[in-house]
C-alpha cells in the first residue's frame, strides 16, 4: 500500500489479514499491519521494512514510491523480523544504500542474515545523533527494552513526528481499524492488549522514553503497527503513562475462573453477584479455559482488584489458572489487591498454589479469607464469600 502523507513522506506498509497468531501466540482476528515509511528529500530514507510474509507487496510499494530514484539510507528502528526481514534484500538491491541503526542492532544483523556483507554499508547511531536528509532531519532517541534492547526511535524535527517503533502500536490491520487514530472507534482496546502482552513488562523503560517524548514538540506518532496518530496525542501518551506506571486504568474487579466441571464457575458467578449487590463499580468475569489469555492479562492490568477462582488439580491448581498466573508473573504484573476462591473435592490445593504464585509478584496484597468450597457451593459457604467480597472491596 502506498499512501502519500505529504510532499516528501510516503507510507509503504501493508496489512496482513491471513496471520493467525502474531508472534506465534496472540490471536489477531482483525489482522496486523506492518508499517514502513519513505522520506524523499535531498537524501532518501526508508524507515524500516516489513515482515517476510508481505515481501512482494512491500517491494512493489517501495519501488512505486521511489519512482525510479535510488534510496540513500535504510533506518532500522527495531530488528524484530516483522520489521527488518527485508533489510538484506534492500542492501543487495540498492548498492549505494547505507543501513542506519543502533550498535546493538548492527550486531544483530549478522545473526538474522548470516554471511551478510556490511563493511562500509552501516552507520551506527546513538542517543542525540541526527540524520540530515535535507529539509527533514531525524534525531535518534534510545528506547532500550521497548521492547528489545537495540530499539531506537526517531523524531523528525521538521514535522514534529515521532517514529515510535513498537511503542504506541496496536493489533489490527489498517483496513480494519482505520489508517489514522481518529478513524479508530476504540484504539485503546487492542492497543492495551498489545501493550501489556508485548511491552508491558518494561514499564520503567517506557517511563524513561515518555520523559524524553514529553519534551518534544510532538504533532504526530507513527508506529510500526496500527494506525498513525495525529489527533488526541495527549490521550495516547496519557494511557501509556498510566499503563507503564502499573496504575489501574478502570475501577473494578476482574474475576478469573478456571473451572473443570462447573462448580468453581458457579461459585465465581455467585461472588460476582454479591460484589455487584455491594456496589462494585464494575465486575468482569472471564472463563480462563475458553478465553484469550492475552485479553485476560490485559484485564488483570486494567483493573485494581482481582479474584482468582480455581479448581484443585494434580495436588496443585487447574492448568489454565497456572498458565494465567505464570503469564502475569513474567509480564511484571504488580501493585494489585487479590482474593482467592478454591475448589477441591478431597484435598483442596489450588489456594495454596495461587497464594505462592501471587506472593512471588511485586506488591500484591492477598486478602482474607480464602474461600474453600468442596465440589459444589453450599449455603454454608455464603458467609465466607460475603466476607471475601467485603475484603476485596475495602
Amino acid at each position: 500500500m502506498v499512501k502519500q502523507l505529504n510532499d516528501k513522506v510516503f507510507y509503504i506498509g501493508s496489512d496482513d489479514l491471513a496471520l493467525d497468531l502474531f508472534e506465534s501466540q496472540y490471536v489477531v482476528p482483525e489482522g496486523i499491519s506492518y508499517n514502513s515509511y519513505l522520506i524523499k528529500d535531498a537524501k532518501t530514507a526508508i524507515l524500516d521494512t516489513s515482515d517476510a510474509r508481505k515481501a512482494d507487496e512491500w517491494k512493489a510499494s517501495l519501488e512505486e514510491a521511489l519512482g525510479g530514484t535510488e534510496p540513500d539510507y535504510l533506518v532500522v528502528h527495531h530488528m524484530e523480523p516483522d520489521h527488518s526481514a527485508l533489510a538484506a534484500w534492500a542492501l543487495q538491491r540498492y548498492p549505494g544504500l547505507v543501513l542506519v541503526a543502533s550498535a546493538q542492532a548492527v550486531k544483530m544483523l549478522g545473526q538474522f542474515f548470516p554471511g551478510i556483507a556490511l563493511e562500509g554499508r552501516t552507520l551506527t547511531v546513538k542517543e542525540g545523533d541526527v540524520l540530515e536528509l535535507g529539509s527533514h532531519s531525524l534525531r535518534f532517541i534510545a528506547a532500550p527494552m521497548v521492547h528489545w534492547p537495540e530499539v531506537m526511535v526517531s523524531f523528525d524535527e521538521s514535522e514534529g513526528v515521532l517514529y515510535s517503533a513498537d511503542g504506541f502500536g496496536k493489533f489490527g490491520a489498517l483496513g480494519k481499524c482505520g489508517f489514522y487514530g481518529r478513524d479508530d472507534d476504540d484504539w485503546a482496546c487492542e492497543a492495551r492488549r498489545y501493550y501489556f502482552n508485548i511491552v508491558g513488562k518494561y514499564g520503567a523503560q517506557v517511563q524513561q522514553l515518555l520523559k524524553k517524548v514529553s519534551a518534544l514538540p510532538l504533532k504526530a506518532i507513527r508506529p510500526l503497527h496500527g494506525p498513525l496518530l495525529e489527533d488526541n496525542l495527549q490521550e495516547y501518551v496519557g494511557l501509556y503513562d498510566t499503563w507503564s506506571r502499573y496504575e489501574p486504568e478502570t475501577d473494578g474487579i476482574f474475576i478469573a475462573v478456571a473451572s473443570i466441571h462447573g462448580g468453581t464457575m458457579e461459585a465465581a458467578q455467585m461472588l460476582a453477584q454479591i460484589l455487584r449487590t455491594k456496589g462494585a463499580p464494575k465486575v468482569v468475569l472471564s472463563d480462563l479455559c475458553r478465553s484469550d489469555i492475552a485479553e485476560n492479562v490485559e484485564d488483570a492490568f486494567r483493573y485494581p482488584k482481582i479474584v482468582c477462582a480455581a479448581a484443585s488439580y494434580d495436588a496443585g491448581v487447574f492448568t489454565p489458572m497456572y498458565e494465567f498466573l505464570h503469564r502475569l508473573q513474567i509480564k511484571g504484573w504488580q501493585r494489585r489487591r487479590a482474593g482467592l476462591l478454591e475448589n477441591g473435592s478431597w484435598a483442596p490445593s489450588a489456594g495454596r498454589v495461587m497464594k505462592e504464585m501471587l506472593g512471588a509478584m511485586k506488591e500484591i496484597e492477598i486478602v482474607e479469607p480464602v474461600v474453600t468450597i468442596r465440589s459444589r457451593m453450599r449455603r454454608e459457604d455464603f458467609a465466607a464469600m460475603d466476607a471475601l467480597a467485603d475484603a476485596i472491596l475495602k
